[in-house]
């Protein structure tokens, strides 16, 4: 029976890099999967080059729904490499992408309910620090929303919004990006899948990936304000 771990992924910024390059560090719309893998093996302390921990945790099949898109911020940084003598020295500029007050929700399936519940505690006391895509980007909590006994794609339509309450409505259309089958009609090739985080050798395998537009109910706001029971009467 296939079980689900739900992550909420909320912060003032996150940035989830695929295809950055040299001083363009890029963010994708949605968390990555290796980005996501990443942040598992820094709860669990699992080295940057264990291959045999990372691919364990690729087996997992790895969803997201956007309940709020961000919004993309560019940081502009003039960063400094120093060489042997000051005469060497040499200044560079860098431009990096964030997504600011993005809120998503991820799902991790197996059918493997102990590792699921050993991430979850992972999660739960982590290792090393947590971030969301970049140092600089710690999550808001809570983090961990626990385990359903569901599949990937029941799990995401039938949790409740993360939304706040003010912005809920009866319906709402949601994006999803889910891990899909080889050849799947409609899915695409994304280098994504972490094989080694070693800063001397990061080393990135392919995964495919479907993204789909998905009507979730969402609960209606309501209120227990009464703004004329201070006039009394009936």
């Amino acid at each position: 029976m296939m079980a689900t771990l739900l992550l909420r992924l909320a912060a003032p910024m996150q940035s989830w890099g695929m295809d950055s390059k040299f001083e363009t560090r890029k963010t994708g719309r949605e968390p990555t999967k290796s980005g996501v893998i990443g942040l598992i093996a820094a709860a669990l302390g699992v080295k940057r080059d264990d291959q045999a921990a990372l691919e364990r945790l690729n087996c997992l099949r790895f969803g997201v729904r956007v309940d709020q898109e961000g919004k993309l911020l560019s940081d502009y940084h003039t960063a400094k490499k120093e060489g042997k003598n000051k005469s060497e020295n040499t200044s560079y500029v860098t431009r990096r992408y964030y997504l600011a007050d993005a809120i998503f929700l991820v799902g991790l399936e197996s059918d493997d309910i102990a590792l699921l519940q050993e991430l979850k505690s992972a999660l739960q006391t982590p290792a090393f620090s947590l971030f969301l895509g970049r140092r600089s980007c710690p999550p808001t909590f809570p983090l961990c929303l626990g385990i359903r006994q569901n599949s990937l794609e029941q799990t995401l339509r039938e949790e409740p919004s993360l939304l706040p309450k003010w912005k809920k409505r009866t319906a709402v259309s949601m994006r999803f990006v889910l891990d899909a089958a080889p050849h799947e009609l409609g899915s695409t090739y994304r280098q994504d899948l972490p094989i080694s985080f070693s800063p001397l050798h990061r080393q990135f395998g392919y995964r495919n990936a479907k993204e789909s537009m998905v009507m979730v109910p969402q609960t209606e706001p309501t209120t227990e304000h009464d703004p004329f029971i201070e006039l009394g009467g009936d």
